[in-house]
């Protein structure tokens, strides 16, 4: 299969997307929260295959280690795969939580400057009032906006259970503070 054609079934699903498209964070993200949890249903669907994830990858990497030794070397295969997943869940890990604690920052400053507002004595009544009212939205906002961290530690631990029940001898590198924490939690 060439690489300019799509990848079909679940081989599609599996597969790492070759031209990852980049996407710019702002406000505007964080105050839509349609398009807030669909930028995270997004980041999360690689914890949602990681079982798949770790077969394709534990075959790619037996292929590999037949064409360069033309035998197949189960326990490094094996190690290659899972640390290769390892490190694309870590990747991707670090997005989500950047993506959640930006948003949470810029939820946090509207709060923060509507109160302002409405403790400032020179703003007029109708400014007041309206920022009471966006206050109320805002609180909504940042409440679902936590909500997501912690729907965050439980993707991450059923991640994290899966990989052990695939990656039974696999440690984090002893430079990946983070990932050894949540491993040997």
């Amino acid at each position: 299969m060439s690489s300019s054609k799509s990848q079909l079934g679940s081989l599609g699903i599996q597969a790492p997307v070759l031209n990852p498209q980049i996407v710019h964070v702002s406000a505007t993200t964080c105050n839509d929260m349609s398009l807030f949890k669909d930028l995270l249903r997004e980041y999360r669907k690689l914890d949602d295959t990681v079982t798949m994830r770790l077969n394709r990858a534990n075959a790619v990497m037996r292929d590999r280690a037949r064409e360069q030794s033309g035998r197949s070397g189960q326990g490094t295969v094996q190690d290659q795969a899972c640390s290769y997943l390892w490190q694309e869940l870590m990747a991707n890990w670090s997005r989500r939580t950047q993506l959640v604690q930006y948003c949470v920052d810029v939820v946090d400053k509207s709060l923060q400057d509507k109160k302002d507002i409405v403790q400032n004595d020179a703003s007029s009544p109708a400014e007041q009032r309206k920022a009471q009212a966006e206050m109320y939205t805002d609180q909504v906002k940042r409440t679902q906006i936590h909500r997501e961290l912690t729907v965050e530690a439980i993707v991450r631990k059923r991640s994290v259970d899966a990989f052990r029940s695939r990656c039974r001898y696999f440690e984090p590198p002893a430079t990946d503070e983070e990932g050894r924490k949540m491993w040997f939690e």
